[in-house]
């Protein structure tokens, strides 16, 4: 078991990302066991005021998050439903709340807005909150296409504003633990990556994960996941080929893509609302397999069984569900004065959305009105 807190050395007054794995304590009790990393953390910068645009599901696992750090204000809700948004922020104890969206990024105050609305209204959403000069981490997927994207990333520089998908993977320590091993050097090379994430919802034509308009399917939902997976550790594919089955609602429910390498690597990804397969990725080296997964809890693992070596296992429960990962990084973003993040810079966010662009042409998804 290795547990070693943040560098003496670091008077910065937050915890870099990149010294996240030394301040965590790796064992098999899956649990985070250096609270020092949200009681503290922030205890000697400027609080943010944060805002939530479209209370939800995602919104209250992310302010869960948003609770476990000093300096944060929880400051405002907005929802088009005002009493919505008044349950929200007195359930979660925000400031105020309001009943429009466009109130919401008009308060002078706020400083910061999570978007969780469905996908086809994440283009729509961020344009709004950035013409209002409000710093935005928006959830993924950024929206339904490449185009909009781009206007997205565009307005933001035009603003001068900070602009982030919300993208859960990267800030997680087991992500973060799986690359320190690949960049040891001692797998070799990455051969071939199999990712997947599946679950079997109840069918709804109206709920947002079927609904068409929405941006609904499995794609965009949780395939995006191991879309991540194969982006972060092997980079951006020269084929890409996907076969996709479909509701009645136009959307599809279960998607398999192969993705090919100029240099003869290849990754397999699976998508599914027709299964429960669980999430998980295998990355297959020249000399030994990484295999890490989680739970709907967030719970992580990652099994490193390297060629002629004992297996080794890294597990952890982060509290909040790891989402206060996201938060540190957008705060440190504003504390430096960038309008991008390191981690999840908006090259990525391009790459990932041009990406699923090819994948839904090659798999005949389309979004009405949207292409």
């Amino acid at each position: 078991m290795q547990s070693i807190f943040p560098p003496e050395g670091n008077k910065k007054g937050y915890l870099d990302l990149q010294d996240l794995n030394k301040a965590v304590t790796w064992n098999s009790s899956k649990y985070l066991t250096n609270s020092y990393i949200y009681a503290n953390i922030f205890s000697m910068i400027k609080k943010y005021k944060w805002g939530i645009l479209a209370p939800g599901k995602m919104s209250a696992k992310f302010t869960m998050g948003l609770q476990l750090l000093e300096n944060i204000e929880l400051y405002a809700v907005g929802s088009r439903d005002l009493e919505r948004a008044q349950q929200f922020a007195e359930e979660f104890g925000f400031k105020k709340y309001y009943g429009s969206y466009e109130e919401l990024v008009s308060d002078p105050d706020l400083e910061v807005i999570y978007i969780a609305s469905p996908h086809s209204l994440h283009y729509e959403h961020t344009m709004l909150c950035l013409k209002h000069k409000k710093a935005v981490i928006c959830e993924k997927a950024f929206a339904l296409n490449s185009r909009e994207v781009e206007g997205m990333i565009n307005e933001a520089v035009k603003q001068k504003v900070f602009l982030m998908e919300a993208l859960w993977p990267p800030f997680q320590p087991i992500y973060r633990k799986t690359k320190e091993v690949l960049l040891t050097g001692e797998p070799g090379k990455i051969i071939h990556l199999n990712a997947y994430f599946s679950f079997q919802p109840p069918f709804d034509p109206i709920d947002r994960k079927f609904n068409i308009t929405l941006g609904g399917g499995s794609l965009l939902d949780i395939g995006i996941y191991a879309v991540i997976d194969a982006l972060y550790f092997m980079g951006v594919p020269s084929e890409v080929c996907a076969k996709a089955s479909f509701t009645g609602t136009g959307s599809e429910d279960s998607i398999s893509i192969i993705f090919g390498y100029d240099d003869g690597r290849m990754a397999t990804l699976y998508s599914s609302f027709r299964t429960a397969g669980g999430i998980g990725c295998d990355i297959l080296c020249e000399n030994g397999n990484l295999h890490f997964s989680r739970e709907r809890d967030m719970s992580q693992r990652l099994n490193v069984a390297l060629n002629g070596k004992d297996n080794k296992e890294y597990s952890l429960l982060p509290d909040g569900m790891g989402y206060q990962f996201e938060a540190i990084e957008v705060m440190k973003c504003l504390q430096d004065g960038k309008l991008q993040s390191d981690v999840v810079p908006h090259s990525f966010s391009r790459d990932l959305m041009n990406t699923l662009d090819r994948i839904r042409k090659s798999a005949g998804i389309v979004f009405p009105g949207r292409e």
